[in-house]
């Protein structure tokens, strides 16, 4: 027996490829948006690589904490790049996170039966966040620290339990040593062992159900392998993007900032990540009080119902056959998207 027979009777690869090679992807205009996908797959695996390289060296405490970050950016070999890369990347990756959803949900690729596969992604979305919100925190260099006190802050405003999780977030009333080492702890060790289950449950559902074809796509249509013609399409896709990840962080990299200074005032202007200022900026405009209640709890309030009429989307439409249905829907969500978007613009041209 050879060494291939031999790994196919223990693996059965061959049937995985005969599983590939029947699987098909559909053909239509707007296939371009099924890269979404193996796009924030790209960029979760760079992060998961990156990720492990900087674990070799940083030290979760807020006295080696800025130091260990600064010693790979000044001395270990490559190690700006390093860095680099991962903060550059973990940007990319909520980026193609927020267009990915977007490609699904105006394509209305949540129908029956792939709410399932929707909720997962919404989930996998919140997941992201919370990983950049986590991961901003590790340098511990000021811009980091504040933005921290601020986004907690925001977090402890949830009516009931917001004091409770403001104390869990932080480990204290204050973000101090025990806020770096909870965050370093979410960051690599709960977190990718939710997305490990929630990512494998995603790719399983896509591959059951197969692509979804747009609701604007009649049935029926031209189709092509899965394997080899999208995958290989799907790998230029990534070599690509690591082009440009690598640029980026060679030509423009991540700088460190100061090191965090807890009894220093906060400096002027402090802002979240991009990725967060659309809600910051909406808080910032609330009033103090609306309809005697408080305008920043108010607006956590808004955002919370927000985020799980998202997480429904796929049995709140319940007119999903309907071509006004389909209208509103659209519309919804360009409001949405609009929104998001005007406010993240506004809230990086304001001081």
């Amino acid at each position: 027996m050879s060494l291939r027979d031999w790994l196919d009777d223990r693996l059965r690869f061959r049937q995985a490829a005969a599983f590939l090679h029947k699987k098909d992807v559909p053909v239509h205009r707007h296939a371009v948006g099924y890269y979404t996908g193996g796009i924030t797959l790209f960029f979760f695996l760079i992060q998961v690589i990156t990720g492990l390289l900087l674990l070799m060296y940083y030290r979760p405490s807020s006295d080696a904490a800025y130091e260990s970050v600064r010693f790979i950016t000044s001395t270990v070999r490559f190690g700006w790049l390093v860095r680099s890369v991962h903060v550059w990347s973990a940007n990319l990756m909520v980026l193609a996170v927020f267009l990915h959803l977007a490609v699904t949900f105006f394509g209305r690729a949540y129908r029956r039966p792939r709410e399932l596969t929707w909720i997962s992604g919404a989930l996998l979305l919140l997941i992201t966040l919370t990983f950049a919100f986590t991961g901003y925190l590790l340098p511990w260099n000021t811009l980091a620290y504040f933005a921290t006190k601020v986004g907690t802050e925001i977090a402890g405003d949830v009516p009931l339990v917001g004091k409770a999780v403001l104390v869990l977030l932080r480990g204290s009333e204050d973000v101090t040593e025990a806020t770096l080492t909870r965050f370093f702890g979410i960051h690599v060790a709960i977190l990718p062992a939710l997305t490990t289950v929630l990512l494998g449950l995603h790719l399983l559902l896509v591959q059951i159900h197969g692509m979804s074809r747009p609701i604007s796509v009649p049935p029926g249509g031209r189709s092509e392998p899965f394997y080899p013609h999208f995958v290989l399409r799907d790998l230029v896709v990534w070599v690509v993007l690591l082009g440009i990840v690598a640029t980026l962080a060679t030509f423009v990299p991540w700088p460190l900032g100061e090191k965090a200074d807890p009894l220093a005032p906060a400096p002027a202007g402090i802002k979240p990540e991009w990725y967060f200022l659309f809600m910051f900026q909406t808080l910032r405009l609330l009033p103090g009080r609306l309809l005697g209640i408080e305008g920043e709890m108010l607006g956590v309030i808004a955002f919370a119902l927000a985020g799980g009429i998202l997480l429904l989307v796929p049995f709140l439409d319940v007119w999903a056959q309907r071509e006004r249905s389909h209208r509103l829907v659209t519309l919804i969500g360009m409001v949405a998207l609009a929104f998001v978007v005007g406010m993240t613009v506004w809230g990086m041209v304001t001081d």
